[in-house]
């Protein structure tokens, strides 16, 4: 019998609503402690931080998703990631841990009232119960996009 396909994501969560991004581009995951701020006042990037000699930007995923100003949080956590051109930070309430889908745990993201799926969207994870929004970071973090995406 032929081993399926698999891709692994890493699992995070945002309000009610758990989000996988591509493992390989995860360099690692830590609790979040503080951003050196700086005069930008933005919601969403609000800051950078330092990891391994690497000064990176930060997301706040929670503002950039919820489109409000993100509260602070007791125990958040941070993901570094690498992307085509850059390497940043995200801010999640929570990493879950690592998510193996097959192929076919994956289904396309469905077209609401017509509205196309925005392209950062890569479908939707469901195994063992749990339903994951899978999205490419790349495009979502992608400069010069249009505004669908954020541009860091």
């Amino acid at each position: 019998m032929p081993h399926a396909r698999t891709q692994t994501f890493l699992s995070f969560t945002l309000g009610s609503m758990e989000y996988g991004i591509d493992a390989r581009q995860v360099r690692e995951w830590r609790p979040f402690d503080e951003v050196t701020r700086f005069a930008s006042g933005a919601n969403v990037v609000p800051g950078v931080a330092q990891s391994r000699g690497v000064i990176m930007p930060i997301v706040d995923m929670r503002a950039a998703f919820g489109g409000k100003t993100a509260h602070a949080c007791v125990r958040c956590d941070m993901i570094i990631v690498t992307l085509s051109h850059c390497v940043v930070g995200l801010v999640v309430e929570r990493v879950n841990g690592m998510v193996e889908l097959a192929a076919g745990e994956i289904r396309a993201v469905p077209y609401i009232d017509g509205a196309v799926p925005a392209d950062y969207l890569l479908g939707l994870g469901e195994t063992g119960g749990r339903r994951l929004i899978l999205v490419d970071i790349d495009r979502l973090m992608a400069v010069g996009q249009d505004r669908t995406a954020l541009t860091v």
